[in-house]
Parts: C-alpha cells; sequence; structure tokens
C-alpha cells in the first residue's frame, strides 16, 4: 500500500473551459452574425438568415448599450441568446411577472423565452373531505 508524500500537493481541479462546437467563447465573440449562424442550429440559422423583427433588434440595442450590472427587462421571448450577450443579466416576462436570468455561456443558440417558464407546474393533494363518497370515511383510531 503506497502512501502520499506529506510534501506533496493534491492538484487542484480546472474548471473545464466552455467551448460550443469546437470553438471557445472568445473566438464566438469575435465572429460575425454569418459566421456564428453556420455554427447554430437550423431554426436559429434560419431566424437569422430571415433578420431579426423591430422589437428584437430594439432589445439587442437597449442590451448593447445599457451597463453591464444593470438588469435588462424584455417581453421579446423569441430573441436569440448570441455570444456578445454572456454575463449580461435579463429579466424575461412570462405573462405573469419577470424572471431575472444571468445569460451563461450554455444558453448560446436558445431562445430567451425558454428560460423563462409560462406555465406553472401545479401538484395537487387528494381530494377535500366531501369530494366523493369514500372520502366520508373516517377511520377509528
Amino acid at each position: 500500500m503506497a502512501r502520499a508524500r506529506k510534501g506533496k500537493k493534491v492538484e487542484a481541479r480546472r474548471k473545464r473551459e466552455f467551448t460550443y462546437r469546437g470553438r471557445t467563447l472568445a473566438e464566438l465573440q469575435a465572429m460575425s452574425l454569418e459566421e456564428l449562424s453556420k455554427l447554430l442550429a437550423s431554426r436559429a440559422r434560419r431566424s437569422i438568415r430571415r433578420g431579426f423583427n423591430v422589437e428584437t433588434t430594439l432589445f439587442f440595442e437597449r442590451l448593447r448599450s445599457t451597463p453591464a450590472d444593470k438588469v435588462v427587462r424584455t417581453h421579446c421571448r423569441d430573441a436569440l441568446v448570441l455570444p456578445e450577450h454572456v454575463g449580461r443579466r435579463v429579466a424575461i416576462h412570462n405573462g405573469k411577472a419577470f424572471t431575472e436570468v444571468e445569460v451563461r455561456p450554455e444558453m448560446i443558440g436558445h431562445y430567451y423565452g425558454e428560460f423563462s417558464l409560462t406555465r406553472r407546474f401545479e401538484k395537487h393533494s387528494g381530494p377535500g373531505v366531501g369530494a366523493t363518497r369514500s372520502s366520508k370515511f373516517m377511520p377509528l383510531k
């Protein structure tokens, strides 16, 4: 049985660097929109090729112009997450309230609406008293 020496240091775990289809975040941010669209999935590529609508374009401009520490609120759920948005905080409307999200590199190529759910999971408990015939039964203890 081999024992570790006291003077030997344990290597710290290195955090894996983010890559998107073999490209680092810095390389993705340096690319033009056309070059980036060749890496994205077909739906995202098609929305870039067709051009962004007015609301999405205004949202992207507002995102560029505001400081990085401010939260940008938007109703634009069909906007693509681009590499230039990484590190920003965006509040996305879900129909009732704004859900604040910090954009991470893993979100590139997805839509903002995917990160603000519009439906809430509702778990129901058992039937209440009087709901059914069998619910009238009360066990004796």
